[in-house]
């Protein structure tokens, strides 16, 4: 009877391809941190811009008309955790907003993102400004005109908290006359929605 004899002292040097006979199970069989350069990360922990979850609402019934020159909150809202401080905040918000005016020059809204920490109130965070508005810009004096406007807002926020942020969508007339008699958030069968992701850092 042939007698096996097996190797007991540590291997050293280089293992070639042809020396392998299948594979080797890198979960099992290997420990440490396997080099980038080998395939790995050279890191024990990464996932740099991982998408940790996601929040959605969509609204097709209620809607909200503005008939000031203030902003006005209205009912595209909604609400996420953040699970670290140091997560950022993708928010998109998906509109069909309608203005009538009944003899003026045009048509002007102005759109914003608020938003607020553990229910401490709203603010400002995102557009707003005299110059950031959609609509028609003018059109012939004492035509009454109707009018929808599709508009995505986006913005990254970096809110710093692991408590509840809602953001909310704020509308407001660009004046207070003959550029608007009114900016809904679109009509009740037209769908409006907010998508809020959670990135970690």
């Amino acid at each position: 009877m042939a007698l096996t004899v097996v190797k007991t002292t540590a291997l050293s040097g280089t293992i070639t391809n042809a020396q392998l006979a299948g594979s080797i199970d890198l979960t099992a069989k290997v420990t440490g941190t396997l080099p980038a350069g080998n395939g790995g990360t050279g890191v024990t922990t990464y996932s740099p811009g991982k998408i940790l979850q996601v929040q959605s609402a969509t609204f097709t019934v209620t809607n909200t008309s503005v008939t000031t020159t203030s902003f006005t909150t209205t009912e595209v809202t909604d609400q996420i955790t953040p699970s670290a401080t140091s997560s950022k905040v993708f928010v998109v918000m998906n509109l069909s907003t309608s203005q009538y005016e009944n003899s003026g020059t045009g048509n002007k809204y102005q759109a914003a993102i608020y938003r607020q920490i553990g229910g401490g109130g709203f603010s400002l965070i995102y557009a707003g400004q005299t110059n950031a508005y959609g609509g028609i810009g003018a059109f012939s004096a004492g035509t009454e005109i109707s009018s929808s406007h599709p508009h995505t807002m986006t913005f990254t926020d970096s809110p710093n908290t692991t408590s509840a942020v809602d953001y909310t969508l704020y509308l407001s007339l660009m004046t207070a006359s003959s550029q608007g008699d009114n900016v809904t958030t679109g009509a009740s069968n037209i769908e409006r929605s907010v998508t809020l992701m959670e990135i970690g850092a």
